[in-house]
């Protein structure tokens, strides 16, 4: 019986987010979209996912404040990939220091980034 992985992917952008979850669902992986990091973290506490995809910049709750909640308040070891087109080195350096576990910068390839979803996966 096969294990079917589940990533919350926090992204305003639904142009992007259809093409992600098309990309990640035919590698068979089950993908939970959130169009905010309020609505990211709520996916997250209801459906404990294996892996977190989450823009920076987003409504309500950046991807800077749904790291630093997973890390310090639901205390989870679940792996983040934060994306972002701001390529701050600032913003980057924040990411990780808050726990993110990887990052790519905007416009990435949906093929690098299925990659990278498989090696944190394994």
């Amino acid at each position: 019986m096969n294990v079917i992985y589940k990533i919350v992917l926090a992204e305003d952008n639904s142009v992007l987010s259809l093409l992600l979850k098309f990309r990640l669902e035919k590698e068979g992986y089950k993908l939970l979209i959130a169009v905010d990091g309020k609505q990211a973290i709520e996916l997250i506490e209801e459906y404990n996912p294996e892996l977190i995809l989450t823009d920076i910049m987003m409504p309500f709750v950046s991807g800077l404040e749904v790291i630093s909640y997973v890390r310090n308040k639901l205390n989870l070891k679940t792996p983040i990939i934060v994306f972002s087109s701001a390529g701050q080195e600032e913003i980057v350096l924040k990411a990780f220091d808050l726990g993110a576990t990887d990052f790519m910068s905007k416009p990435f390839s949906p093929h690098e980034l299925v990659i990278r979803v498989k090696r944190l996966l394994k």
